[in-house]
This record gives C-alpha cells, sequence and structure tokens, in this order.
C-alpha cells in the first residue's frame, strides 16, 4: 500500500520527499504556459510544471511528483474554491500534525530508507 500513498505537505516538506508523489494545496499566485507559480500553506512558493494539467480557482490541491525543494511536476491539480477564502494558517496546522509520529497509525508516511 505504501506504493499509493500522497501525502498532503507544505512547502517546507519538499526538500525530503523528491521523488515521492504528494499532495499541496495551495494558492495559485501565477500561470504560464506550462507552469504556476503557487504559496503553499506554509506561505513558501512552489513551481508546478502542469504541462496540459488545467488550473482553475484561485485555491487548488496539485497532486503531483516531488522534483526539487521547489518544483512539483503535477498530475492532477483539483479545485479548491468555495465562497471566500481558503484559512491556510489552518491548512499548514493540519498538514504539520500528519508529521507527527503519535499520529503514524491514522496518517501513512512514505518508508524511510535507512
Amino acid at each position: 500500500m505504501s506504493d499509493q500513498i500522497s501525502m498532503r505537505v507544505n512547502a517546507g516538506r519538499l526538500a525530503s520527499l523528491t521523488g515521492n508523489t504528494v499532495r499541496l494545496p495551495c494558492k495559485v499566485l501565477r500561470l504560464s504556459d506550462d507552469t504556476a507559480i503557487v504559496e503553499a500553506s506554509d506561505g513558501g512558493q512552489v513551481e508546478i510544471q502542469r504541462k496540459n494539467i488545467e488550473v482553475t480557482g484561485t485555491y487548488i490541491e496539485v497532486v503531483g511528483t516531488v522534483v526539487n525543494a521547489s518544483s512539483i511536476k503535477a498530475l492532477a491539480a483539483i479545485p479548491l474554491d468555495s465562497d471566500g477564502e481558503l484559512d491556510m494558517k489552518l491548512v499548514n496546522d493540519v498538514i504539520e500534525l500528519t508529521f507527527e509520529s503519535r499520529f503514524d497509525k491514522i496518517f501513512p508516511r512514505y518508508p524511510t530508507h535507512v
């Protein structure tokens, strides 16, 4: 089952997850032809490689593969917009809780290699 995990992350968590599939809740700042610049829940900016991936809405969740500490290759972009703002501080607090060991049984993680 570990090959089907896609953890929710913020910009600060990307560096340790290169090559893994993740979910990045974020706010779209800029769009260009094949890329987007987004602001993650912790305030960090991330480049999204989005070739053939439609981005609609101000708030999205990018599902994709981590390329490096500041870039994700998108597999999908899911709109999160509702009537108003998304509380990104709350989103970030939840993301950080999922990395705490006391919640390991609830939120599975990627296998670590020693």
